[in-house]
């Protein structure tokens, strides 16, 4: 089933992504103040969902996706999708499908111009199930990590190693 999360899935969507083998900084072993305080942000918020797939009482998926107003487009919508994981023990079984399926839907339904997401350059299994759902490698995405270890642009004292 399919669903908006609720401030009692924080632990499970964060369980998915900790199975996430590519981060760039480590996350705290348990929920902290801020993340249920984002996770509370993003559920009050209409521009934002953060969606799981619960089955038998267990979340097997999770999605983030933001709505973007945007000029282009005659002032058009866009669905920017973040954060997709799918349980490892339960992949290659359709439930990423489904929830992307799900997620596609509710962006026609808002009357979006487009979907976009970014997945890891690494992520080479992941492009292949997104181009299978018909996403397209179509721009070359950037981005400048601000926290961590991989910080950018000032980001770190000059010299420093860490």
């Amino acid at each position: 089933m399919i669903r908006e999360a609720q401030p009692a899935d924080l632990q499970g969507i964060l369980a998915l992504l900790a199975e996430d083998a590519i981060r760039s900084f480590e996350e705290p072993a348990a929920p902290t103040a801020r993340q249920r305080a984002a996770l509370d942000e993003l559920i009050a918020d209409p521009a934002h969902e953060v969606l799981v797939d619960e089955r038998d009482g267990r979340l097997v998926a999770t999605a983030q996706v933001s709505w973007l107003r945007v000029l282009i487009y005659d002032g058009g919508l866009i669905c920017q999708i973040e954060s997709v994981r799918t349980a490892s023990d339960l992949r290659g079984q359709g439930i990423g499908k489904a929830l992307m399926e799900y997620v596609v839907d509710r962006a026609r339904e808002r009357g979006c111009a487009r979907i976009q997401l970014t997945t890891n350059s690494q992520r080479i299994r992941a492009h292949q199930f997104y181009e299978r759902l018909g996403f397209t490698a179509s721009h070359v995405g950037m981005k400048l990590q601000l926290v961590g270890a991989d910080a950018g642009l000032r980001g770190r004292p000059e010299g420093s190693s860490t």
